[in-house]
């Protein structure tokens, strides 16, 4: 057997287990790769099991457990790094928990805000320097560690409750779907629930930098006096809260 024919062989036993992995046919050599197997899963639930605590409080230790297990089978570390395995776990969960969406919800969320942590840093603005801003021609820059969700339940109070170690509200449906922003404010990962406008508001503003884009949409939207008046409210908001990293007014 060729070296790279026995090393696919040790990783597809490794991930998977296969029977069609000739790497060893004894029960000797049987057991021993099975202690490989076994410290390789033991390390990525470990992993995740660290990614999502709060998750795992939430759900339990054993439906924890089951959904690692499930996504370790379905998905082998893809980076050289386990920091990265954390990824796409939410996806897992909304295939398991189809009828609970606040599980998938918070585990974006938990994710998010671990990953917003190591993003590029932004440099607050110089709020004073503001007022001689053209506007008409303003293009803004939204923070680069900015991440965003659609919710439909109150997993963002679940969450916050979770965090501060407070008996968390049931989970709920929401009326209508809102947005989750997460983002980082110098050293601290900020989460904040807005409504499906702002959102929505938000995102145009990332795609196309245009203020005076997001004005005209904001106009057809909520008609001339509220659509400015709207705009004036979300950029104070989004420039108090560091959203906005940059502002090119050439």
């Amino acid at each position: 057997m060729m070296l790279a024919d026995l090393q696919r062989d040790f990783q597809t036993w490794l991930v998977a287990a296969e029977p069609s992995a000739s790497i060893g046919t004894d029960a000797r050599a049987m057991a021993g790769l099975a202690v490989y197997q076994n410290n390789y899963r033991a390390q990525l639930v470990g992993c995740l099991e660290q990614s999502y605590p709060r998750l795992r409080a939430w759900i339990g230790e054993e439906a924890f457990r089951t959904a690692a297990i499930t996504h370790i089978d379905r998905h082998p570390p893809h980076a050289w790094t386990l920091d990265a395995y954390a990824d796409g776990f939410d996806r897992t969960l909304v295939a398991l928990f189809p009828d609970n969406p606040d599980v998938y919800e918070l585990a974006w969320i938990e994710h998010a805000l671990s990953a917003t942590f190591i993003a590029p840093d932004a440099r607050p603005l110089a709020l004073e320097g503001l007022a001689q801003v053209d506007w008409d021609k303003a293009v803004l820059s939204v923070a680069p560690s900015f991440m965003s969700a659609v919710a439909i339940t109150n997993a963002e109070q679940i969450w916050s409750a979770l965090w501060a170690e407070e008996t968390p509200p049931e989970s709920e449906m929401l009326a209508r779907p809102v947005g989750l922003l997460v983002w980082r404010r110098g050293y601290t990962s900020c989460l904040k629930q807005v409504d499906a406008l702002e959102h929505e508001a938000l995102l145009r503003l990332q795609a196309c930098g245009s203020f005076t884009e997001l004005c005209d949409w904001l106009v057809e939207r909520l008609g001339d006096a509220w659509g400015v008046t709207r705009a004036g409210e979300l950029l104070a908001g989004w420039l108090a809260s560091e959203l906005i990293a940059g502002i090119d007014a050439a």
